[in-house]
C-alpha cells in the first residue's frame, strides 16, 4: 500500500518531463526531412508503435542543439549531389548479427564541423596541429551571438559596425545563410555569405574574438576562401566553427558547448555544439 503514492509521483513526473519535451520542440523550427514529434501516447506496445523522438530544444528551452543532422541530402563543399550515403550497416542482427554495428564515411569538414591550422598551412599539418590539439577552453564558454547585415559578406566594415566590445572571446555570426537556409539544401551555393579577407584580419587584429562560427560551410566567402582562412588560423589562436544551425534563436549571450572528436592527424572534424542558457 505504502508503495502506490511513490508510483504515482513517478508517473506524475514521467507526464510532466514528456509534456516539457513536447512544448520545447514545438518552440523550435521544424527541420526540412524530418517529421514532427508526435506528442501523442503510443499504445499497444508493439515494435511497429515506436516513435523516437527528435529533438532541436532540451531542459525546457534553456539548451539547443545547433548542429546540423546529418542527412544524404546535406550539402557538401563544391558538390551538387550531397554527401551521399555517409553510414553503412555491415553487421545486422537482421542477417544473423549478435547486434547491429553501423560503418560511416563522411568528408571531416561536412556538416557541423571545425577546422585546425594545418587545414590551409601544411607546415602546421606536418608539425601535428591537428583537432586534437585546440583547445577546448576557446571552444566551452560565455558566447556572443550576432545578427550581419543581410546585403554583404562580412568585411573590416561589418566588423566596425557590429561594434563587438573588447573583451568578448567567442561569436556566433548569423548570416543570410540562415535566412535562405542553405544548410539544407542539396546542392553547394558559392553565394553563401562569409568572411572577406579584410574582415578577418579585422576581428584578428582588433578584438579578442578567439572561437569564431558561422552558419554555412566556410567561415571564408568564397572569392576570399584562402586569403580568409589564412589570417584566421595563421597564428594558431582562432577556431573556426563553420556549418552552425542559428535559425530560431535570439541574438544575445549564451555559453556555448563544442566538442570535436579526438582525431589524430586530421585537420578538420564533426563537432556537436550546444547554446545553453
Amino acid at each position: 500500500m505504502t508503495m502506490k503514492p511513490l508510483l504515482l509521483l513517478l508517473l506524475c513526473a514521467e507526464v510532466l518531463a514528456i509534456s516539457s519535451v513536447c512544448l520545447a520542440s514545438t518552440a523550435y523550427p521544424t527541420v526540412p526531412g524530418t517529421a514532427a514529434t508526435d506528442c501523442s501516447p503510443a499504445g499497444g506496445g508493439g515494435d511497429d508503435t515506436l516513435v523516437p523522438t527528435r529533438r532541436e530544444v532540451y531542459g525546457d528551452g534553456r539548451i539547443f542543439d545547433i548542429s546540423h543532422r546529418y542527412t544524404t541530402n546535406m550539402p557538401a563543399f563544391l558538390s551538387n549531389d550531397g554527401i551521399g550515403q555517409f553510414l553503412w550497416l555491415p553487421h545486422s542482427m537482421k542477417n544473423g548479427s549478435l547486434a547491429n554495428n553501423s560503418e560511416m564515411k563522411i568528408p571531416t569538414h561536412t556538416g557541423t564541423h571545425v577546422d585546425a591550422p594545418g587545414h590551409v598551412f601544411d607546415h602546421y599539418f606536418d608539425a601535428g596541429f591537428d583537432v586534437d590539439t585546440l583547445d577546448l577552453e576557446v571552444l566551452n564558454g560565455l558566447a556572443l551571438l550576432v545578427d550581419v547585415p543581410r546585403d554583404q559578406n562580412i568585411t573590416a566594415e561589418v566588423m566596425k559596425f557590429l561594434n563587438i566590445p573588447k573583451g568578448v572571446r567567442r561569436v556566433l555570426f548569423r548570416t543570410l545563410n540562415t535566412d535562405r537556409r542553405l544548410m539544407f539544401k542539396k546542392e553547394f551555393d558559392s553565394s553563401y555569405v562569409g568572411f572577406m579577407r579584410d574582415g578577418a584580419k579585422w576581428l584578428v587584429e582588433n578584438t579578442d574574438i578567439k572561437l569564431v562560427g558561422i552558419d554555412y560551410l566556410s567561415v571564408a566567402a568564397f572569392d576570399d576562401l584562402i586569403p580568409s582562412h589564412l589570417e584566421f588560423l595563421e597564428r594558431r589562436e582562432v577556431i573556426l566553427v563553420e556549418a552552425l544551425k542559428l535559425d530560431g534563436i535570439q541574438p544575445g549571450l549564451y555559453n556555448v558547448h563544442c566538442l570535436p572528436l579526438r582525431l589524430l592527424g586530421a585537420e578538420g572534424s564533426p563537432i556537436r555544439c550546444i547554446l545553453m542558457t
